[in-house]
């Protein structure tokens, strides 16, 4: 057993403090408290809570046999309203492969909710310190987004400056499921789903009720909710039957409208609630009430009347300084001075795998794109991959760092399948995709 296993918590932060090389200065944040670990990780760590100066909550799990190495979780969503510190102990039951695996775990709530990627960046480098400052200084630091989280971690890695001893924060970035286009262009399907949905369906809103543009996704006093909105995409689509109980209407519809928007059956509701709740966050909160999203030219193909569609839809026109405001928070610079790696299901229904080839390209431009390698799986779910995926992508990425051997897609997946021995199966990498452009998914503006 690890030395650290037989501690009671307390004890362990002291030794692991006393153990630093470094000196530590004195934080202006309060320490965390010991807490209960989530059922997953209970029996191979000790976990510790706390909020912030700013207010987004936290937990951390130290692995009763730690590695020295610290693996920062940004979370994806994002979700709105008042941080819930139940969040972060979710995150952590949902990715105890990470501990399992000997590394410390924290993650963040963020400091509020909506779409507010540098706040977020912001968040998780305070957790970062709080880590170091009243726990310990880790071997490595590996910074993980998922999903929206990824655009997070992109960007915190951006600001990464090198310190006085020529060590980063962060030694490694790891994105999984990532919506790494940005918020100028990752987001451009979801009003193409609004204005697609209410040409087919007319009730988002419906007749009767107060007319918006649909860039705004709601307006600021309405008392629509998620599950209102799920019944009218119900009566419209039948989007919650089965396809062989739908109607002859709702089957052509729901047909139209996952042709045309390239979206699964089953991902439709979710993202009519993202381009609702969200869209209103980001421009009530986030760009002042102009619109950040346009279809202006934009050429509608899918349906079997594509003439009549492009003519019916409702147009808009973005405003630019909406959309100078939305790409400075939320759109990656791609310059990122250390080893990143991308893990993405090519059948993800949430995140589109060709954001890969939008991220690709960011980096690019930067002249970074060797700091990147790409790898894809044959996964059809967004949220999680398989637990032997995320250990084979932080192993190889932590040899990246230390030893300089830039892994292939091969390697990765070949270290994978090895470790299917210990954690289960479920590796499905392809080590020959490349994703496709973007514009060959979401219709270019």
């Amino acid at each position: 057993m690890h030395p650290l296993a037989r501690l009671a918590l307390p004890a362990i932060a002291m030794l692991l403090l006393a153990g630093c090389a470094q000196p530590m200065r004195r934080s202006a944040e309060a320490a965390p408290q010991p807490t209960d670990c989530p059922a997953a990780v209970a029996p191979i760590a000790k976990c510790l809570s706390g909020q912030d100066s700013a207010g987004a909550w936290y937990v951390i799990a130290i692995p009763n046999a730690w590695n020295g190495d610290l693996v920062l979780h940004a979370h994806g969503g994002p979700t709105l309203g008042v941080p819930n510190p139940k969040r972060t102990f979710e995150d952590l039951q949902r990715w105890a492969i990470v501990p399992r695996a000997g590394y410390a775990w924290a993650g963040t709530t963020f400091r509020h909710g909506g779409v507010a990627v540098l706040d977020a960046a912001g968040d998780v480098e305070r957790l970062r310190r709080i880590f170091v400052e009243h726990v310990a200084v880790p071997k490595r630091t590996v910074l993980h987004g998922q999903s929206w989280g990824a655009s997070v971690a992109a960007r915190a890695a951006e600001t990464d400056p090198l310190g006085p001893d020529g060590r980063r924060r962060y030694d490694a970035v790891l994105l999984t499921s990532g919506v790494l286009g940005g918020g100028t262009r990752s987001y451009d399907f979801r009003l193409d789903l609004r204005v697609v949905y209410q040409y087919l369906c007319a009730n988002h809103p419906r007749p009767v009720e107060a007319q918006y543009p649909l860039w705004a996704g709601l307006l600021p006093a309405s008392t629509l909710t998620p599950a209102e909105l799920a019944r009218r995409a119900d009566e419209c689509l039948g989007a919650r039957t089965p396809a062989a109980q739908r109607t002859p209407a709702q089957q052509a519809r729901m047909k139209t409208l996952v042709d045309v928007i390239r979206i699964p059956e089953r991902s439709v509701v979710g993202h009519l609630n993202w381009a609702t709740w969200h869209f209103q966050d980001i421009v009530q909160n986030r760009t002042g009430g102009r619109n950040p999203f346009g279809n202006d030219g934009v050429r509608y193909a899918g349906s079997t009347d594509d003439a009549a569609l492009n003519a019916g839809v409702l147009r808009y026109r973005a405003d630019p300084q909406a959309l100078v405001a939305l790409g400075a928070d939320t759109d990656p610079t791609g310059r990122i001075p250390v080893p990143v790696l991308t893990v993405h299901a090519v059948g993800d229904p949430t995140a589109f795998v060709e954001l890969e080839s939008a991220f690709r390209a960011t980096m690019e431009r930067a002249g970074t794109a060797d700091h990147l390698v790409q790898a894809f799986t044959a996964h059809t779910e967004h949220s999680y991959l398989a637990d032997p995926v995320y250990p084979a992508a932080l192993e190889a990425l932590l040899e990246w760092v230390e030893r300089g051997l830039k892994p292939t897609p091969e390697q990765l997946a070949a270290r994978c399948a090895l470790l299917e021995a210990r954690y289960g199966p479920g590796c499905r990498f392809l080590p020959a995709y490349r994703s496709a452009s973007l514009d060959t998914r979401v219709a270019p503006r």
